[in-house]
């Protein structure tokens, strides 16, 4: 199992550093390929209408000048020990992991996602644990009870949730539960530090409009995977045996059909940790979400560049989270 641990930590950081690459790529190598000089990179960190001594700065502040091999190797140096930014008289350092300088904002990346990032857990991790619970029981009991009207009516809200957008149920619940039935008012974002009650208080409209799309996909993945499983000729075996139906559903039956939500949920955590862009947008969450969407309508590259970043890594460590845990469901995978 040490192993398989070892590997997988190996294999994330290879991942991680390609990912480093792509996306290096695509704002500077890619831009070059299209005809773009390094005048005219420089011309989108300045803002709008600049002047030629300005973008020459720019130029210079940035290394755009510099070959390409050269500037990756700044920007992948400033992600391990930092790096340091001409900011008009004076130079400012920007401490590992750096992920840029933004000379619009006049700060530094990573603090302002840091900033961000305690409203996107929050929103993210809570959602997460209502829809894992609720998806995948609601999903098993309908393919336990398959054909009933349990099923019938589960598997029929479960569509309209994956069918309906979250800006529309975002909407819709702050109409009803905030403003025509103020049980959740005024719903803003409080520090968990400050009050762990109105924290709670006013994240559960935007936790249970998150979590109805996700649990109603993952009790549809849940009652299929449920029912393939609960006709394999291991399950009878087990009933024949004499095995207690609980734990024939729970140990075998459930255990099995766990595998394929295990990888969607690393994957679906790992993006919403990301950015739950629609859902901060819907409730006005200052978190990565919303910092997105501002980093992209001001179009600050060095902001989009360190929450591309950000997002990958969380994508990476939660696939590499799966891995194992498919690890200790399944002992065959620590032999792949």
């Amino acid at each position: 199992m040490i192993t398989f641990i070892i590997r997988r930590l190996i294999t994330a950081v290879f991942l991680l550093l390609v990912v480093s690459v792509i996306t290096f790529a695509i704002f500077f190598l890619i831009p070059r390929l299209a005809g773009q000089n390094a005048n005219e990179l420089a011309a989108q960190y300045v803002g709008r209408n600049p002047t030629p001594a300005a973008i020459q700065q720019m130029v210079e502040r940035l290394g755009l000048d510099q070959p390409l091999p050269v500037q990756y190797w700044h920007f992948l140096k400033g992600l391990v020990a930092g790096e340091n930014y001409s900011a008009g008289p004076s130079v400012t350092y920007c401490p590992p992991p750096c992920f840029g300088y933004s000379f619009r904002s006049q700060l530094a990346v990573w603090p302002q996602m840091v900033s961000a990032l305690p409203v996107t857990v929050s929103l993210a991790l809570g959602a997460a644990i209502l829809w894992l619970l609720g998806g995948v029981s609601i999903g098993v009991l309908s393919a336990l009870r398959r054909g009933s009207i349990f099923d019938r009516f589960s598997m029929g809200v479960a569509l309209a949730g994956v069918s309906l957008p979250i800006f529309f149920t975002g909407l819709i619940s702050l109409e009803l539960f905030s403003y025509k039935w103020p049980l959740f008012p005024n719903v803003q974002y409080v520090n968990i530090a400050v009050n762990p009650l109105l924290w709670a208080r006013n994240l559960v409209l935007p936790w249970v409009t998150l979590a109805f799309l996700y649990a109603a996909l993952y009790a549809r993945l849940t009652r299929a995977g449920m029912l393939e499983t609960m006709n394999e000729d291991y399950i009878r075996t087990a009933r024949a045996k004499g095995l207690r139906e609980r734990s024939v559903v729970v140990k075998h039956g459930l255990r099995a059909a766990l595998t394929p939500i295990l990888t969607i949920f690393g994957m679906d955590l790992g993006l919403l940790l990301g950015g739950a862009i629609l859902t901060e947008s819907t409730f006005s969450l200052p978190g990565l979400g919303q910092f997105t969407v501002l980093a992209i309508q001001n179009q600050d590259f060095p902001e989009i560049m360190g929450v591309v970043m950000l997002a990958a890594f969380f994508i990476v460590i939660a696939n590499m989270l799966v891995d194992i845990l498919y690890a200790a469901i399944d002992p065959r995978v620590r032999i792949s």
